[in-house]
């Protein structure tokens, strides 16, 4: 029995959760997965064994409260479920929908061992798109203000736990909307920009200030924030959204997009509608090359555009890092994948792609240390044919702030440099986190970022005497 007196169920699989069919999703951007109703959420809550050790939780980069959260759906108290979810994370919506679950708290779930583990994901997304009222009780204004540096994931985080404590909190966003990766990086389908709105208009109810069109290191600058306009501390958040390429021939040429490119014009600036002026390339064809969610994400895009689209990935499938759900989707959605393939030079005639040449990859074996070790296969190439290429394979860090203070350290891969334990910089007052300390990295490890410096700003804020408790 569960703490609500309900009849734990003991089924080895995780109760379904509908989806459009693929036939009805490839020609729109609406959502894919419709979410849990009533019944089906508190019949996977119900396989919830409410372990004493709670394995789920330790996985969980933000430690929420698992089974906490998740007894509450039995007992039908959805607004205690999530005020439980909001007081580890401020995105429970979003993470329900985008968070590897299944490498973390659903890798650990007990219910795993014998079967599919409880699907905490889709409970969190249950909980936070069905409560009725969120109750924030932040501690009174202690009239220090703290400024935060880009308006993702961990600037959010970061945010919300200040905000809390009583601190007046300024994010200040490049872009003229709020939400960064999160608002031009994750298709509609995934996340709608409804869902990402809402959660983040509850910091406006904890008194958080979002300017947005205000570029720091252009517009403002960290000295400036930290004098004239007298923060006692700024967080830098700025993520990780300057573009990889791969360095061959053909990558200037028209019709090659970077991924950060193509879905910023796709999510931003609705490229897929005729209402507005911001259009991508109509190809038949189009080849991502990349194995990560965001080259699924330009994938299933570019598919919903009426291309037929293939993936070319240099290993092998089980070595993917996006998601299985979405590696599913594609497939479900007719999407191609050439794995163990790697490109070489992209080519086109009249200025327009033709194709791009590839050579297959095998992994050869060192016989006395047994590592294995990707290679091309000598003289295995093959022409694949696309009018479009989108380059999926990484980003790193804006340089704008770099290059901008001069008295914040670096490493050379354009990473801001940080004390491990504090996330303090080597400039006085400032901190960093995030993909701009980590490169490029998921929703939930932003946010793990973003709630450590904020407990680091304001534990040093006391013992400078700024704040007292």
């Amino acid at each position: 029995m569960t703490e609500s007196g309900k009849k734990i169920n003991l089924s080895n699989n995780q109760t379904p959760m509908p989806c459009l069919k693929p036939e009805e999703r490839v020609d729109n951007f609406n959502e894919v997965e419709k979410g849990y109703d009533k019944f089906s959420a508190e019949n996977e809550a119900l396989r919830c064994l409410n372990c004493v050790s709670k394995p789920c939780v330790t996985m969980c980069p933000v430690n929420i409260d698992i089974p906490g959260f998740i007894n509450n759906i039995c007992s039908g108290d959805l607004d205690k479920s999530y005020s439980i979810l909001y007081n580890y994370n401020a995105l429970p919506a979003v993470c329900g929908r985008v968070c590897p679950q299944e490498k973390q708290c659903q890798m650990a779930c007990v219910r795993g061992r014998n079967g599919e583990p409880v699907a905490i994901g889709r409970l969190e997304r249950y909980v936070a798109d069905n409560h009725k009222k969120l109750n924030l009780k932040p501690e009174p204004n202690n009239g220090c203000k703290v400024a935060i540096v880009g308006s993702g994931p961990s600037g959010i985080a970061c945010a919300k736990e200040l905000a809390t404590l009583g601190y007046s909190v300024t994010i200040f966003e490049a872009l003229h909307s709020p939400g960064g990766v999160m608002l031009y990086g994750i298709p509609e389908f995934r996340l709608p920009k409804k869902i990402l709105e809402k959660e983040i208009s509850d910091l406006a109810c904890l008194g958080v200030n979002i300017q947005t069109d205000v570029v720091i290191g252009k517009t403002l600058s960290i000295d400036k924030l930290l004098g004239e306009l007298e923060f006692k501390a700024v967080y830098i958040s700025t993520g990780a959204g300057t573009p990889k390429f791969l360095g061959i021939p053909g990558e200037t040429l028209p019709g090659v997009y970077s991924a950060n490119e193509f879905l910023t014009r796709i999510n931003l600036m609705h490229a897929y509608s005729q209402e507005y002026d911001t259009p991508v390339l109509q190809a038949k064809r189009t080849v991502i090359v990349g194995g990560g969610n965001v080259a699924i994400d330009a994938a299933r895009c570019a598919r919903r555009l009426g291309s037929e689209v293939t993936i070319v990935y240099r290993r092998t499938e089980t070595e993917m890092p996006a998601r299985k759900e979405e590696i599913v989707h594609a497939k479900e959605e007719g999407i191609k994948f050439l794995f163990l393939s790697n490109p070489t030079k992209i080519c086109a005639e009249n200025g327009k792609i033709t194709h791009m040449q590839c050579v297959k990859m095998e992994y050869l074996v060192n016989e006395s240390s047994q590592e294995k070790k990707l290679c091309a296969i000598k003289n295995e190439t093959f022409d694949l044919q696309a009018e479009c290429v989108i380059i999926a394979i990484g980003t790193s860090p804006n340089a704008i702030i770099k290059d901008s203070c001069s008295d914040i350290e670096f490493d050379d891969r354009g990473r801001i440099k940080v004390n491990d334990e504090t996330l303090r910089t080597s400039k006085k007052r400032v901190y960093a986190g995030g993909d701009i300390v980590t490169g490029a990295a998921t929703v939930i490890l932003a946010l793990k970022y973003g709630k450590k410096a904020a407990q680091n700003i304001h534990k040093d804020l006391i013992a400078s005497g700024d704040v007292t408790t």
